[in-house]
């Protein structure tokens, strides 16, 4: 597997690259809060496949730049790096896979270039999180159904968020959400009882070993998570920025994949949006979407070759 930089939007993104130069490349991007290393499992299974593997740190993960600023961290400015990455390593159309914030990014992608994109295999977010009118306000709607103690309100005043994984440290933040499979939504009081005594053991499940935290923790403590967050920041925002493609359909071949585990399974009209009419009308090229069950949020690293062979299955027809 290479490592190398790779000049995004006016950014360094790092990448992991592995598999042959002229194979056809995979676009694989991570969500909140992880990492390149999310797709640890299926990079080698997809180079070994002939494909080429590509994975970015995003900006403000790992080891790409992390600029200061929230503006910084728009839709505009992801899909930007993406454009760059893919712009630096072949001129023709790629596949991509998106987890989490990364299947929200692949959206735009899709979105704003379906000419760079071949195919899409989406895990956990479906469309429904994509442009809506211009006049409504994401976070106060959010606020309004969970309070303020929902993580996405909770992450919106910059420093507070920050201020309380410092205390609670990184190791048991990263062991503490990765392995969150409560099929609600993730409440994040502010006496910080979520998180649980310090000196309470958090058990790992078969999926995550000792090594992999490691990696999280070393990685989190260096860079912090204020990038992270930062996205959650630009929530408002993207949607006014969005106004332009209100009503666009997703022109791009799809898979979507959730747990039926997963919080956003359980976020109010998931379900009925992702097993109704509306996913198809908004993403006609879409697949019929597949639900795993008994898997959680973190379904690459949870279920890594079962996702392996539903990406592989759905990019080998094109």
């Amino acid at each position: 597997m290479e490592h190398r930089k790779i000049r995004g939007n006016g950014v360094d993104i790092h990448v992991a690259i592995q598999g042959p130069s002229d194979g056809p490349v995979v676009l694989l991007i991570h969500g909140f809060p992880t990492l390149w290393y999310s797709w640890r499992h299926q990079i080698p299974g997809l180079a070994a496949l002939g494909y080429r593997a590509v994975a970015p740190d995003l900006r403000g993960y790992g080891d790409s730049d992390a600029p200061p600023e929230i503006s910084s961290y728009t839709c505009f400015h992801m899909v930007g790096d993406l454009i760059a990455i893919v712009s630096a390593l072949t001129e023709d159309k790629v596949f991509v896979v998106g987890h989490d914030w990364g299947a929200l990014i692949a959206w735009y992608l899709c979105l704003f270039r379906p000419d760079k994109v071949k195919a899409l295999v989406n895990l956990s977010v479906p469309f429904s999180f994509g442009p809506k009118d211009s006049t409504v306000k994401p976070l106060d709607a959010l606020r309004k159904f969970y309070g303020d103690d929902f993580y996405m309100c909770r992450f919106q005043e910059a420093g507070e968020i920050e201020a309380e994984i410092a205390e609670v440290g990184v190791e048991r933040v990263v062991r503490k959400i990765l392995t969150y499979r409560t099929p609600r939504p993730l409440i994040l009081p502010k006496d910080k009882s979520f998180w649980g005594p310090k000196d309470e053991t958090i058990p790992l499940p078969s999926w995550l070993t000792e090594e992999d935290v490691a990696y999280y923790v070393s990685k989190f403590q260096e860079k912090g998570y204020t990038g992270g967050v930062n996205y959650y920041r630009n929530f408002d925002l993207n949607n006014e920025l969005l106004g332009p493609w209100v009503g666009c359909k997703i022109q791009v071949p799809t898979k979507f994949v959730i747990g039926d585990q997963d919080l956003v399974y359980h976020f109010p009209g998931a379900k009925e949006y992702i097993h109704g009419p509306k996913f198809k009308e908004d993403v006609p090229l879409l697949e019929e979407p597949v639900v795993m069950e008994g898997v959680a949020h973190f379904i690459n690293q949870e279920k890594p070759q079962e996702i392996l062979q539903i990406i592989v299955d759905f990019i080998s027809k094109f």
